[in-house]
C-alpha cells in the first residue's frame, strides 16, 4: 500500500511542474465556462426550469463541469496515451515483470494526477463563476463532503472506463480511434454538453442508467442536493456498482491480453 501511496504522491509532483500548461488549462477552463454559461442563460430563458433545474442550479452545473473536466479527464489524457504508447513499443513487457499489480500501479498515478487537476484546474474557474453568476452552493459542510465522495468515486469509475479503452491497444496497436469514441461519449453521455435531466424520455432514462453519469451528473446532482437520504445512498450505490463491474472487467481484459503478450513473445 505504501508504494501506491508514493506513486499518488509522485504523480502529483509530476503534473505539478507543469505550471505553464496548467495556467492555459485554467484559462481555457474560464473562457469556456463563460461561453457555456451564456449559452444556458439564453436557453433557460425560454425554458426556465428546463431539466427540473433553476438558472442558478444551470449555472452550478456549467462551472462544476468545468472545475472537473481535467480532473475526471472527460476529454482524455492522463495516463491512457502513455499507457497506449507502453503497449506499442513493446516496453509494457517491463511493467508486467514488475512485482506490482499493474491496474493499481495506473489507478495510483490517476489519482495523483486528478488531485492536482482537481486542485490546480478546478477550483479557480469555479471561483470565477461564483463572483460572475448566482450559484446554486450548498451551506451545508455535510453536503460539500458527500459532494466530495461523489467525485471521488466518479474519477475511479472514469478511470477504469479509460483503462478498458487503453487496453483495446493490445489488439488495435494504434489506439487513437478508440480514444476519440472514448471521448465523444464522456462528453455526451456524462453530461457535460447537457445535464442528462434535459435528455427526454427513453434516451434520458438509458444515459442516466449508463457509467459516464457518474463521472458528472452524479456529482453534481449530490451538490445540488437533488439526492438526499435513500436517493443520496442510492446514487453512491450506483457509483460504486459501475466501479465494481468495470474495474473487474479491466481485470478480465488485461488477463486475456496478458495471454496475448505471452503467446506472441512480448
Amino acid at each position: 500500500m505504501r508504494l501506491y501511496t508514493a506513486v499518488v504522491a509522485s504523480s502529483f509532483r509530476r503534473y505539478a511542474t507543469y505550471r505553464a500548461a496548467t495556467a492555459a488549462g485554467v484559462f481555457t477552463n474560464t473562457v469556456f465556462g463563460f461561453i457555456v454559461a451564456y449559452t444556458y442563460i439564453a436557453l433557460w430563458d425560454q425554458r426556465p426550469h428546463l431539466g427540473g433545474y433553476d438558472l442558478a442550479q444551470a449555472m452550478t452545473f456549467v462551472w462544476l463541469g468545468q472545475a472537473l473536466l481535467a480532473a475526471s479527464a472527460l476529454m482524455g489524457g492522463g495516463f491512457q496515451e502513455e499507457f497506449q504508447e507502453r503497449i506499442r513499443s513493446g516496453d509494457v513487457a517491463v511493467d508486467l515483470y514488475r512485482p506490482v499489480d499493474l491496474q493499481l500501479w495506473w489507478l495510483a498515478g490517476d489519482v495523483g494526477r486528478a488531485i492536482f487537476q482537481l486542485l490546480g484546474r478546478g477550483i479557480v474557474p469555479m471561483i470565477f463563476g461564483a463572483l460572475v453568476f448566482d450559484l446554486a452552493l450548498p451551506a451545508s459542510p455535510l453536503t460539500w463532503l458527500c459532494f466530495l465522495l461523489a467525485v471521488a468515486l466518479g474519477i475511479l469509475v472514469s478511470f477504469a472506463l479509460r483503462y478498458l479503452v487503453a487496453l483495446t491497444a493490445f489488439w488495435l496497436l494504434d489506439g487513437a480511434g478508440a480514444n476519440m469514441i472514448s471521448v465523444v461519449l464522456s462528453l455526451f453521455f456524462s453530461g457535460m454538453i447537457l445535464p442528462l435531466n434535459v435528455f427526454p424520455g427513453a434516451l434520458g432514462e438509458t444515459a442516466n442508467a449508463l457509467p459516464w453519469a457518474a463521472i458528472l451528473q452524479v456529482p453534481a446532482d449530490v451538490l445540488l442536493g437533488e439526492h438526499q437520504g435513500a436517493g443520496l445512498v442510492g446514487a453512491f450505490a450506483f457509483q460504486v456498482g459501475w466501479a465494481i463491474a468495470l474495474l473487474a472487467a479491466g481485470r478480465l481484459l488485461q488477463s486475456a491480453a496478458t495471454r496475448k503478450v505471452v503467446v506472441q513473445g512480448g
